[in-house]
């Protein structure tokens, strides 16, 4: 995505690096070059959370009626709620993480963990120092950054994943883990393979089992081995291996076929899965297949 320069008080942000067209549905992300000066931010419909990236600079800021000042170092995170405005002010240029969730992607969440309704909204957090946290962001940073993105469940877990951090302590997924029952596991597979031809959410799988996307991610893995957005890709690439092999079908139908986004996404997947492109795959073909 092209830079874009938007003017926010005394000072610029331009956008680095965008989810945007990534095909992320609830929530987003951006990488932005912040310069220094005074930013005025409005109030939004989602929550948003701003990661720290690189060297320290000094920041102040208004912010629900409060004055912060600190020294904003790299991976400190400020948590904004839906509905808040502020005032930052940094005294030199830096970077940061954008990332903005839906409130109603958050409120899902939530219901389905069954909390207190006190529970429900995002507390205002002003640099957060959180090692998961921060595990989580980085990795939507690098699919930001990575020429092919992986599929969208991929993002769409390490959000839900940050929702749950955010939220604070959930008992029912605090207890030991335990796999799905065969059954259960051989159903959800079922349904993966008869809709790998489409967008996939956690939602939809989580949805086959009647089961909350947050439980649902933590069973799949015990009883996969892998996360589901992992699971999926590798049946996505194992389809598309059988239909190359198989010679019924040009390199553009396939990838329609397994779901990639377009016919260098599947041979990214493909090199990084099973070492060889759809290209090395037709030419291994035997003669007349």
């Amino acid at each position: 995505m092209n830079a874009r320069a938007s003017t926010l008080g005394d000072g610029t942000r331009t956008s680095l690096l965008s989810s945007k067209g990534r095909g992320w549905k609830g929530f987003g992300a951006e990488v932005v070059s912040i310069s220094a000066g005074t930013h005025r931010i409005p109030a939004a419909e989602q929550h948003r959370i701003g990661v720290h990236i690189g060297k320290p600079i000094r920041a102040n800021c208004i912010c629900d009626g409060r004055r912060h000042a600190r020294i904003q170092t790299h991976g400190d995170a400020d948590v904004i709620p839906a509905g808040m405005d502020g005032q930052w002010s940094d005294d030199s240029d830096c970077t940061v993480l954008r990332i903005w969730i839906d409130h109603a992607f958050a409120a899902s969440i939530h219901d389905q963990l069954e909390l207190k309704p006190s529970r429900a909204a995002f507390p205002m957090r002003l640099q957060m120092r959180d090692p998961r946290f921060q595990h989580l962001a980085w990795g939507l940073q690098a699919e930001l950054q990575a020429e092919e993105a992986s599929d969208s469940l991929f993002a769409e877990s390490l959000c839900t994943a940050m929702v749950v951090r955010l939220l604070g302590s959930v008992p029912s997924l605090e207890g030991k883990r335990r796999a799905l029952a065969p059954k259960a596991a051989a159903r959800v597979a079922d349904f993966i393979e008869s809709s790998l031809d489409r967008r996939l959410t956690l939602a939809d799988l989580a949805s086959v089992l009647d089961m909350s996307v947050p439980h649902f991610k933590a069973l799949f893995r015990e009883t996969f081995g892998v996360p589901a957005h992992r699971y999926v890709v590798q049946r996505r690439v194992e389809r598309a291996k059988a239909l190359l092999s198989s010679g019924a079908h040009d390199v553009a139908q396939v990838a329609f076929e397994t779901g990639f986004a377009h016919q260098s996404h599947m041979a990214h997947w493909m090199n990084r899965l099973l070492g060889v492109s759809p290209r090395e795959l037709i030419k291994s073909r035997p003669r007349g297949a």
